[in-house]
């Protein structure tokens, strides 16, 4: 029975819109599990934010180089500690991106230096600058740099100086790198693990399942912040900080797949 409001549409009109709707339904009928997820994701916007953020930390870390004003182990040991400098973009009425530079003073008791900003020192910033060398991934070289001083010898810390007088806002760029590729490989391996392992005991059953659950039972009791302890003492002492953060990463993940390998097996059974 038509409401009184499509009693009031033209013929013409009420066919055109079963038609669309008939074309939606046999789209959403045909199309693979992966455009029926990306159609679930585009209708959510926090989610379509978030990505667009998390691909734009992916992409200023695989071009680390670049955007960071200066290496991560070049340093000036004078500036050791200095606060940061806060970016500013008119000079006298006009656009000019600078920093102020530094003055400081010491304490006449206990000789301590303290660094304050010397508003009548500017020191000019542009983009797009040659400074210092560097080569992209470790094969392309390269001085080209997204923002800087235009004297590369100029101090420039946004985020302020280190003991040693490094960067802080190049080295935490650099470290991006390490931090997101690391945790992508956890994902990875956890993943994985979870989709095999899962998908076997579900699809096998029997003494495989039985098997497999029991393993998931044991590595989901050990408790964690022991499990992380034990790493910590058993991971020899002569190496580096990175191999030592990628190496507890990949245990830590090859023992996290649990989760995931019990919602596959549950999808597994519901299929069979």
């Amino acid at each position: 029975m038509m409401t009184s409001r499509e009693s009031t549409l033209p013929a013409d009109d009420l066919l055109i819109g079963e038609s669309a709707a008939e074309s939606d339904d046999l789209q959403v009928e045909i199309a693979s599990q992966w455009k029926l997820m990306w159609w679930k994701f585009r209708r959510h916007k926090l989610a379509m934010i978030s990505a667009v953020v998390v691909l734009a930390f992916y992409f200023v870390a695989i071009f680390a180089e670049f955007f960071a004003p200066a290496l991560p182990t070049d340093y000036l040991q004078e500036y050791t500690f200095a606060p940061p400098q806060s970016l500013h973009f008119f000079h006298d009425g006009r656009f000019q991106l600078h920093v102020f530079g530094y003055k400081f003073e010491r304490d006449p008791r206990s000789f301590k230096k303290t660094w304050m900003l010397d508003e009548e020192t500017m020191i000019p910033v542009g983009l797009f600058v040659r400074g210092a060398e560097y080569k992209l991934w470790g094969l392309i070289p390269g001085d080209l740099h997204l923002i800087g001083p235009l004297n590369p010898s100029d101090p420039f810390y946004l985020m302020g100086a280190d003991k040693s007088g490094r960067d802080v806002f190049s080295r935490l760029i650099y470290s991006s790198r390490i931090s997101l590729t690391v945790g992508l490989i956890g994902v990875l391996l956890s993943l994985g693990l979870g989709i095999m392992l899962g998908g076997v005991s579900g699809l096998v059953g029997g003494a495989v399942d039985n098997g497999i659950q029991r393993l998931i039972e044991i590595l989901m009791s050990v408790p964690t912040l022991p499990l992380w302890l034990a790493l910590a003492a058993v991971v020899p002492l002569t190496w580096s900080p990175l191999s030592v953060y990628f190496m507890i990463t990949v245990i830590l993940s090859l023992v996290g797949w649990t989760g995931m390998a019990r919602v596959v097996r549950g999808k597994f059974l519901s299929l069979r």
